[in-house]
């Protein structure tokens, strides 16, 4: 049979995720530049979440607080300081506090680049503070960031290893039932396909596509923003591994393989157990631009152009769907880039590689030479599922079929 490509169905909303608008870091720039630096500020934090300061008066001195998972974020804005205070675990008699603050001197030194744990009574909190002057945009979003991303990061292990305890709970918004059951069946399908595709590789001796159905597997999983807790944890850690070539390719092969494998015995239940909407202050996606995506496209674009001229359809259909899986992955994109890529992803879904690939390059040269077009852009996704999500999942089951029978019956005969 001649293969054709993996189903996407682009994954559930969630109200929780930071909205970014690109405009706004343009603005901090021009602001910083002019020494307007409280401006400059103000619109570091719309270009974060436009969502934080909607109803605060930036005109007076500014306090903010909003959780970011179990850390409680305190921003104050002065005519003349820039403070931040974020309170995240709390010491308790079960602490083993030695271990513990052993820990956080070592974390301070090899971790953070300007913030600080400090001990705080029995609280840990991470904290800095500047004069406006020295609030240039990309230091202060790379401290936003540094600081969200390692109170997410230590939280749960300074609880479990040290005797720790939340500061407060976490904010989390269950999913509907609803929510649940779409989800589910996309995850499902997810680990189905990645099981028949496996094999099929394996079938047609074409080895090195069992690393681009991995992480096209593992990517589309980690990309949907209600998948937390444990699970989060464990595919960016598979995630990084996949893409370390400093390990040996059949090793990060073997170990994807190893990994989807135990995910897919894992009952609904405990999958479930990790789906939820959390409270973010930031994205814990890198920021994003035109400029810098077009920059990421750059490393892999003598590949798609070999691929291209080669005519090699099939390469360029799994390559373009993991570089586009990645960015995702990497980056808060804007609508326009993410809405092109979600789009030719569900377009290309279950057709042979010769009818994909045009479609996956047209998107890629369009971002690459940062000439999207309202073609390419347009949002076609509509709250309830579309006729076409239907059909696809129909057609997930029938290739996965298809592709079990053609490999242990068919081969067998």
């Amino acid at each position: 049979m001649e293969n054709i490509l993996p189903h996407y169905s682009r994954p559930l909303p969630s109200s929780k995720e930071p909205s970014l608008s690109v405009k706004y870091w343009d603005t901090a720039k021009e602001e910083f530049d002019n020494k307007e630096y409280k401006k400059a500020l103000i619109a570091v934090i719309n270009y974060l979440n436009i969502g934080i300061l909607k109803n605060v008066d930036t005109d007076k001195d500014i306090h903010i607080v909003q959780m970011h998972g179990s850390a409680e974020i305190n921003i104050d804005i002065s005519a003349t300081t820039f403070k931040i205070y974020v309170p995240f675990l709390s010491i308790t008699e079960e602490t083993n506090v030695v271990a513990l603050l052993r820990k956080v001197a070592e974390v301070n030194f090899s971790r953070f680049d300007l913030a600080q744990i400090v001990l705080d009574e029995n609280k840990l909190s991470i904290s800095y503070e500047t004069p406006l002057e020295l609030c240039q945009p990309f230091k202060i979003y790379t401290l936003l960031r540094e600081i969200c991303f390692r109170s997410d990061e230590f939280d749960d292990e300074f609880i479990e290893n040290y005797g720790a305890s939340f500061y407060k709970e976490p904010k989390r918004t269950a999913l509907t039932e609803e929510e649940e059951e779409k989800a589910w069946l996309q995850i499902d399908n997810i680990l189905q396909e990645y099981e028949g595709y496996s094999n099929y590789f394996k079938e047609k001796q074409k080895d090195a596509y069992q690393w681009d159905i991995g992480v096209i597997s593992l990517l589309k999983i980690a990309n949907m923003p209600y998948v937390n807790g444990v699970l989060r944890h464990e595919l960016m850690d598979q995630i990084d591994l996949m893409f370390n070539s400093d390990k040996e390719f059949n090793y990060r092969v073997e170990k994807g393989r190893n990994y989807i494998k135990k995910l897919s015995g894992k009952s609904k239940k405990e999958i479930l157990s990790n789906l939820y909407h959390t409270e973010q202050f930031i994205s814990m996606l890198w920021r994003s631009s035109p400029e810098i995506i077009e920059e990421k496209l750059e490393n892999f674009n003598a590949t798609v152009e070999k691929y291209d001229k080669d005519e090699n359809a099939f390469a360029v259909s799994y390559y373009l769907q993991g570089i586009f899986l990645k960015l995702i992955y990497n980056y808060n994109l804007e609508e326009s880039y993410k809405n092109a890529i979600e789009n030719v992803l569900e377009e290309t879904s279950g057709l042979k590689p010769n009818d994909a690939s045009p479609k996956l390059l047209e998107v890629y040269y369009a971002l690459y030479n940062k000439k999207l077009n309202s073609k390419i852009v347009r949002v076609k996704r509509e709250d309830k599922e579309s006729v076409w999500r239907k059909l696809g999942n129909y057609l997930s089951y029938i290739t996965i079929a298809y592709l079990v029978y053609t490999f242990l019956i068919k081969g067998a005969i």
